[in-house]
């Protein structure tokens, strides 16, 4: 009999537990159900919420609004789902619990609180909002969401781009439509001999052609450097709406249109251009600053006329075949 007591023991446990499960099923059911119809307020509060900060135009406020009250009540159902299928449990126990806990998990989830926090502030203050077109470090596209862990952009050659809420709040973040207008500007170098006033009107004309153009503010041509080879006029227009494809379809136009159009009223427009001395080391003169020509001060009516490489190099090579020349010659009288 001694041997059968643990079987029997195991046996009445389980059978227990078998009972004590089916007298809580029907708490169990009634509990899922509460679950499920807080679930749907959770999320029907959070549409509302949206849809109403989304008349009042303050769409970050509604997200922040939206995401907290449906946690909110998610939290609120599951505590009381739980107080349906377990009659002991009491909330203050497990804010006790969190409490003791707190410290700890703070220091293990110290950088996701910190993106949190960061998202909260970003959708409180709207730095910038969903939609606007950002430029983060080397990464520039549309702002497709912003969560309360990292915001998404969505580049313009198609990829996504994750950026965690500490990073952007911390940091510097150009926002390109902030603004309904925004500025381009080219800067354009003509030679020194052209007309600046000619070439001004030029540029004028095709920004005022631009129908992208806006006219206030009107454009503007600037002088504003005397470079090496060039005079530099900057030309400066304003765009609306300011998004990234408007700017470069403007700016196309703008810059096909002023190179035709100045190419075509004579005016020039320099390149960088380099000249090159290649120093003669088979005159007579080398070594000689008052006589060689590369690099040097002449003195008037003392100076060896120019010659062409081809030349040089014959004679470089002319030169060698007769240092060789008696080389072989030498060679030749000691063996005999």
């Amino acid at each position: 009999m001694d041997s059968f007591t643990p079987i029997q023991t195991a046996t009445q446990q389980l059978t227990s537990m078998v009972k004590s499960t089916i007298q809580l099923l029907p708490n169990i059911l009634i509990a899922v159900v509460v679950f499920i119809i807080f679930w749907f307020i959770a999320r029907f509060s959070r549409r509302l919420i949206k849809n109403f900060t989304k008349r009042k135009k303050s769409r970050n406020l509604g997200l922040v609004l939206a995401r907290l009250s449906q946690g909110f009540i998610i939290l609120v159902g599951a505590f009381i789902a739980l107080a349906i299928i377990i009659p002991s449990f009491k909330p203050g126990d497990l804010v006790q619990l969190l409490g003791v806990s707190g410290v700890a998990v703070g220091f293990a989830f110290r950088d996701i609180l910190q993106n949190f926090l960061a998202g909260i502030l970003i959708l409180i203050t709207e730095p910038f909002v969903i939609s606007d077109q950002i430029v983060f470090n080397d990464f520039e596209g549309t702002v497709e969401d912003i969560q309360t862990r990292a915001t998404m952009i969505r580049t313009y050659d198609g990829t996504r781009i994750v950026i965690p809420n500490a990073e952007l709040f911390t940091n510097s973040v150009k926002v390109n439509t902030a603004f309904e207008k925004r500025r381009l500007q080219y800067d354009i170098g003509i030679g020194y001999g052209d007309n600046i006033a000619e070439a001004k009107k030029i540029i004028l004309d095709v920004l005022h052609d631009d129908p992208q153009a806006i006219s206030d503010p009107p454009p503007e041509a600037l002088v504003v450097e005397l470079a090496d080879s060039t005079v530099n006029i900057r030309a400066r227009w304003w765009i609306s709406p300011p998004g990234r494809a408007e700017a470069i379809d403007s700016q196309d136009m703008v810059l096909t249109e002023l190179c035709n159009r100045l190419v075509a009223a004579g005016i020039d427009l320099p390149f960088p251009t380099q000249q090159i001395l290649f120093h003669d080391q088979t005159e007579e003169t080398d070594g000689d600053r008052a006589r060689q020509r590369e690099g040097w001060p002449s003195v008037k009516g003392n100076n060896p006329k120019a010659r062409d490489i081809s030349d040089s190099l014959r004679q470089l090579a002319q030169i060698r075949n007769n240092k060789e020349n008696d080389k072989n010659n030498n060679d030749s009288v000691r063996h005999g």
